[in-house]
């Protein structure tokens, strides 16, 4: 199995290359091309031949091209379709605010979840992404941009703590100084409430934004389009939205949905009183066909 180095910190990666007989310093090295988003081991020029061998002989360089794009009319939104090593696909947004350039990722190659209003979850799941992957799509985007990107949520394709192994791993390297050095407080997670995780994540204090996704106000509407409320209804996602709360002194966002009918007006106050804070209701547009298979030659936004 080829090792994905990108997906390692400077002690995994000095470790790595030690124990396969190469010199401590030369970790450094490699980081510092991974700074410079190289796309093979061939452009890391102050290596030696024999390690640029051994690594392409033993491991790969985790990459999310740019393979199509649609630019907004409007603003200047661009929505990304990246390819990875393997051939699989996912989906990216790069958005620009006042404050500067924010960019949605994903997290996985489709999605378990099922949730009814999602594209994603009508097509399937293949797998879930690696930390460097994660990064790869910033940077992709960031190339694209021209730009430093400022702002990172995970609310794109896949379920972050159906991840949550990787989800960690990435945030703790796309914050560190080795990587792309963006603050904890930067980025925001979205979830559709899986309690234990939440928990988990809550404990571990990194002060990331967190996104919580109830979109109906009771547990029957909710379990009717989000399958998760069955195992996990929503008074159990509210108390661990509380702990997160509690434990972190972040605030989070919930967001409720409805269906854009004229003068409908979306009723999310039964769950605001819950959450001691009013929940964002967004309009829910229905999903117009099924979604392509991830891996096919003409894969499309």
């Amino acid at each position: 199995m080829m090792t994905d180095i990108r997906s390692m910190n400077l002690s995994e990666l000095t470790e790595y290359l030690t124990e396969n007989g190469f010199e401590k310093f030369r970790a450094k090295q490699v980081l510092s091309w991974f700074r410079q988003d190289v796309s093979s081991f061939d452009e890391m020029t102050n290596l030696p031949a024999r390690l640029r061998a051994f690594l392409k002989e033993n491991a790969y360089l985790a990459k999310a091209d740019i393979v199509r794009t649609r630019r907004s009319a409007i603003d200047d939104t661009v929505k990304y379709l990246f390819e990875l090593y393997d051939g699989e696909y996912v989906e990216g947004v790069l958005m620009r605010y006042h404050h500067g350039l924010s960019v949605c990722i994903s997290t996985q190659v489709g999605c378990k979840m099922g949730c009814t209003f999602c594209a994603t979850g009508k097509s399937g799941f293949s797998r879930s992404l690696t930390a460097s992957e994660m990064i790869a799509q910033i940077r992709s985007a960031e190339t694209d941009a021209g730009e430093r990107i400022s702002n990172v949520v995970l609310m794109g394709m896949g379920e972050p703590f159906d991840n949550y192994d990787n989800v960690i791993r990435f945030l703790r390297l796309v914050s560190s100084e080795d990587s792309l050095n963006i603050g904890m407080r930067h980025i925001t997670i979205s979830t559709c409430g899986i309690v234990p995780r939440m928990r988990e994540f809550a404990d571990l204090q990194l002060q990331c934004g967190l996104s919580v996704s109830l979109h109906a106000p009771d547990d029957a509407a909710r379990s009717r389009t989000m399958p998760i409320n069955r195992r996990y209804p929503i008074d159990e996602v509210i108390a661990a939205s509380k702990y997160y709360v509690k434990k972190t002194n972040r605030r989070i966002r919930h967001a409720l949905s409805c269906k854009p009918h004229p003068g409908q007006q979306c009723d999310g106050s039964g769950v605001s009183e819950k959450l001691d804070q009013k929940a964002e209701c967004l309009c829910q547009y229905p999903v117009r066909r099924r979604c392509q298979r991830h891996r096919t030659q003409n894969a499309r936004l």
